[in-house]
């Protein structure tokens, strides 16, 4: 198993992979701030953003073997409209067949969420973990901050 250093998900610095995202009005809350499930989907962006940046060289059927296993966040600011926001990605840890993402999203230089995602990959066919091998680990090690 391979861990970075304790990183500070609050300073950018921590990222190695960046997406950049526009708020929306529809993103508001009745409060008019942006909503937790817009800047959940901020988080989605940027992972989705990590996988084709550093991933695309596994092909798409690879790409299908993984899935989210946990997602937790914590949301630090409150976030407005208009605007747009900068989403930063980097891997933590990556274990025997699951690897470990943080990630923040930013406003300027103000971190307004960070997130830690697990995601495990999973063999196609039995629907079982598999182990995480070859050209996949050494993408998932190029990208922990060190």
């Amino acid at each position: 198993m391979t861990e970075t250093p304790e990183l500070d998900l609050k300073t950018r610095a921590a990222y190695v992979s960046w997406t950049n995202a526009t708020i929306r009005y529809s993103d508001l809350d009745p409060n008019g701030h942006v909503n937790n499930g817009a800047i959940n989907a901020f988080f989605e962006d940027g992972r989705v953003q990590f996988r084709n940046d550093r991933m695309i060289s596994l092909g798409d059927d690879f790409l299908s073997g993984f899935v989210l296993v946990k997602f937790s966040v914590e949301y630090l600011k409150v976030l407005h409209y208009p605007g747009s926001v900068d989403i930063g990605t980097v891997v933590t840890k990556v274990g025997r067949s699951s690897y470990v993402l943080g990630q923040g999203v930013f406003s300027g230089e103000d971190c307004v969420a960070i997130a830690e995602v697990i995601t495990v990959s999973l063999n196609d066919k039995t629907q079982k973990s598999q182990p995480i091998e070859g050209e996949l680990r050494a993408i998932l090690e190029n990208a922990q901050k060190l």
